[in-house]
């Protein structure tokens, strides 16, 4: 059920309920934020007849940042919407206009023959449909302000957005991860994400306590839908990126970084979640952690990397 016009959107990346993409509409006009993968276009399309509007409705397409869990899409989905323009961050705007450097940097990692099965080939999208999305840009949906806000820390690239009329903010990945399987009695649990390659934690400190001065209500972070309950949820964040830096420096003091790493991430989220009152145990909070276990250890690497220079 859409709550002030925001509909939320399972793109269908990895498992159900990981990956959310959003679609506002305002008086019969749209804006997506996020987007998925080139596979979630067909879901995102059939969002928009669900809501009762047409492609040719949708005004924006607005990505949090260019990774491609958030971003993969882009270029497929614009392709299918003829009146939308790409709002995205100054530094990511290259990169939705010619991006094979994004392609080469995750192939490199994964693969080619992965990248073509979980993502797509990236299409590239016209430079006359970018908007670069300055530090307090406002989109404007049938008169609905949507305020751009630049929130590094997870990426350079970031921004977040801020719906005054619903008084809510769509945070990418800023606002940490919060998987509706770990939502207990207590509300729901979060974690903050490093993931590579520009995690900085005192930005990431500063973009979350400007999310929280905002006061939203709510905020809908990709991974996953709607939650509550924000000023906990900002303490929790803020207190876990304390931990994950002590874990990352102690770390780095001995032989096996990553492995240490790793282990020491997964009894973080592991006592957390059962303080949280999250008791279905550590083989299933590694199932459904392991990913993000593994992205968050490499992000801490990169940081190390970068501060020992």
């Amino acid at each position: 059920m859409a709550i002030h016009g925001i509909h939320t959107i399972d793109t269908g990346f990895v498992r159900p309920r990981f990956d959310a993409a959003y679609l506002i509409v305002e008086n019969g006009r749209g804006a997506f934020i996020d987007c998925g993968t080139n596979h979630s276009v067909p879901r995102m399309l059939a969002a928009l007849v669900d809501a009762g509007i047409t492609a040719a409705d949708v005004d924006w397409l607005i990505l949090t940042h260019v990774h491609l869990d958030h971003a993969g899409g882009a270029g497929e989905l614009i392709a299918r919407l003829p009146n939308a323009q790409l709002l995205v961050h100054p530094r990511g705007a290259r990169h939705m206009i010619d991006p094979s450097v994004l392609w080469a940097g995750a192939s490199a990692v994964y693969g080619e023959a992965v990248m073509e099965q979980e993502y797509g080939r990236l299409r590239p999208v016209a430079a006359e449909r970018v908007v670069e999305a300055q530090d307090g840009y406002i989109a404007s949906l049938a008169g609905r302000p949507l305020h751009c806000l630049d929130t590094p820390g997870h990426a350079k690239h970031h921004i977040a957005i801020h719906d005054k009329q619903a008084d809510v903010c769509f945070t990418g990945d800023v606002f940490g991860l919060s998987y509706r399987e770990f939502d207990t009695a207590k509300g729901p649990f979060i974690l903050p994400t490093t993931s590579p390659v520009q995690f900085d934690p005192e930005e990431l400190h500063a973009s979350i306590d400007r999310l929280l001065a905002l006061q939203p209500v709510a905020m809908y972070p990709t991974h996953f839908g709607r939650i509550e309950d924000i000023t906990r949820l900002a303490v929790d964040l803020h207190v876990q990126i304390d931990a994950m830096v002590a874990l990352a420096l102690e770390a780095d003091a001995g032989p096996d970084r990553h492995a240490r790493l790793v282990d020491g991430l997964t009894g973080l989220y592991a006592a957390r979640a059962h303080a949280h009152g999250w008791n279905q145990g550590h083989v299933v909070l590694e199932q459904l952690l392991h990913m993000d276990i593994e992205l968050n250890a490499q992000g801490l690497e990169v940081w190390l990397d970068r501060i020992a220079r």
